[in-house]
């Protein structure tokens, strides 16, 4: 198959979405992660439109990318303005990178109404820019602006336009899906007229306002498209640009193009996770091929299969985009989920053995009673420590009290002012450890009174910290007194786990989740106990 190359414009295009910002440094450091991937180009920004894109190809000067080529983008002149006295044109120049993008009008509409000058003018424009640029830079792409609402309102002067862009010495012609909502049979059609048309690399560039920038990407391959533009998880303006995460393997793996080295293609969950992460927004789970649920299994039957071949429920190996298969258990659980569980951490059970499956009967009545262990593993470890009989008991809770006041009650738009305290008597081996705690709520003063006891014991869970903390009502018509499940998530900054507790009470519900969190990982690392804290009497005599 053909050579397909990729063309990154998250640093640029992306940066325009919604809740997507990235610092100068950290757009360095995606540019690094874009570049050991395997994408061939770089799209740094706009030189020019603001400081940070400036400062971004200031900074790349004196970074080594090892395959990958920076790009500048920009726009046509501006009517009435020799090239050479363009600002905009000069600012590209000075960003001294060896690509340049110029995207120009495509759509007689957009030369006429928006540009205001006639669609001739419009044409020498694309022309004079692109041969300009092309005689001082290695390599000049050109993005057709609105080229698909062009090309249905007058193909022959799209066609005109794509023409003198090549014409003028243009590597590519990226038609621009700009509005989003060409049909992929329509894309792939357009595409193939534009490279029989021109003889010139056709690429795509598409957004995904009708949820078809994927499909329509990949259908502009089919049709003869050899570059395609995206951004790593599908980030950009409104609805987003086409997501190369899904597209690089679609590519790959299902078309079989070459586009990048089959290791780097191991790297595309680290880098869609690490893009989620420099940018301070959450992974969306289940994202096609990296997301955390896209090799998840939940159902008995599928869990079965897989175990004797992943091929019954997988359509790739999770592996090859650097992914992990994922076996969930619920109340849709079979036995074989259980001991596929269990043998992940590190529990040997017997599917068929009546302790295993008493444990199933006791998740599932868990499950119905509000339990979620899909984002609780460490709660599941416990279960299973317990059918397996190794469970420890590192400690016993004999009292835990709160109390919160009033001391003065809101009064209009006021914040009134209270405090909480909480009571909690924890023993450990023979000696009792009460103690008395303060904090914002009645669940950050049992948190900080149960970290003071198992802290000052145990000093191995002195690093540990939380780092979630979601409450889920389970049904909202029973009103105040429904069900809630409370789920926590925890850190000692090397391992992430999550707890799990339900009540009526969300207190109570949260108590039971935070004992599951300290004991998890006093069982992950056999903390020996300070002998000092445990019998403090026998110390200090």
């Amino acid at each position: 198959m053909t050579r397909v190359w990729l063309y990154d414009t998250t640093l640029r295009d992306g940066t325009q979405g919604e809740g997507f910002q990235l610092s100068v440094a950290e757009k360095v450091r995606v540019a690094h992660l874009l570049d050991d991937l395997g994408v061939a180009y770089i799209e740094g920004g706009w030189p020019g439109s603001n400081p940070r894109d400036e400062a971004f190809f200031e900074a790349m000067r004196g970074e080594r990318l090892q395959q990958a080529r920076v790009t500048a983008f920009g726009s046509t002149r501006r009517a009435g303005i020799a090239c050479a006295d363009d600002p905009s044109l000069a600012k590209l120049l000075e960003a001294d990178v060896p690509v340049v993008t110029v995207f120009g009008k495509s759509w007689r509409f957009q030369a006429t109404t928006v540009l205001g000058i006639s669609p001739e003018e419009n044409v020498e424009l694309v022309h004079d820019t692109v041969r300009f640029l092309a005689a001082r830079v290695d390599t000049v792409i050109f993005d057709a602006e609105h080229y698909f609402d062009g090309a249905a309102d007058d193909e022959a002067y799209a066609l005109a336009v794509l023409a003198a862009a090549a014409d003028a010495g243009a590597r590519f012609l990226t038609l621009c899906d700009t509005n989003g909502g060409t049909l992929p049979h329509v894309v792939g059609d357009r595409v193939a007229r534009a490279l029989a048309h021109t003889g010139t690399p056709v690429g795509i560039h598409a957004h995904n306002d009708a949820e078809l920038a994927v499909a329509n990407s990949l259908e502009a391959v089919r049709r003869g498209a050899t570059l395609v533009q995206g951004t790593i998880n599908g980030y950009g303006e409104r609805c987003g640009n086409a997501n190369l995460v899904s597209i690089l393997p679609a590519l790959q793996l299902k078309a079989g193009h070459d586009v990048v080295a089959p290791e780097a293609l191991q790297r595309l969950s680290h880098v869609s996770r690490m893009v989620d992460e420099l940018s301070n927004n959450a992974p969306f789970t289940r994202q096609p091929w990296v997301g955390q649920a896209a090799f998840a299994h939940k159902g008995g039957v599928h869990v079965h299969a897989v175990m004797k071949d992943p091929r019954a429920y997988e359509h790739v190996d999770p592996g090859a985009v650097g992914n992990a298969r994922r076996v969930l258990v619920s109340d849709l659980s079979g036995g074989s989920n259980v001991a596929w569980k269990a043998a992940e951490l590190g529990y040997d059970l017997d599917p068929k053995a009546p302790a295993t499956r008493a444990l199933l009967a006791r998740i599932k009545a868990l499950e119905h009673a509000g339990y979620s262990f899909e984002d609780a593993e460490a709660s599941l470890g416990l279960l299973f420590a317990e059918a397996h009989g190794t469970r420890r008991t590192w400690f016993e809770v004999e009292e835990a009290d709160v109390w919160t006041v009033v001391a003065e009650p809101a009064v209009g738009d006021t914040v009134g002012h209270h405090r909480t305290r909480a009571v909690v008597r924890i023993r450990i081996g023979d000696h009792a450890h009460p103690v008395v705690a303060y904090g914002n709520g009645p669940v950050d003063a049992l948190g900080q009174a149960f970290r003071d006891v198992v802290c000052q014991v145990y000093p191995a869970l002195r690093s540990v910290r939380l780092v979630d903390y979601k409450v889920r009502i389970m049904d909202s018509s029973d009103g105040i007194s429904a069900q809630v499940r409370v789920l926590i998530k925890a850190t000692d900054g090397v391992s992430t786990w999550g707890t799990v507790g339900v009540s009526t009470n969300v207190v109570e519900a949260s108590w039971r989740a935070l004992v599951d969190l300290y004991e998890h990982q006093l069982a992950q690392t056999a903390g020996a106990p300070d002998a000092a804290a445990v019998h403090p009497g026998r110390a200090s005599a």
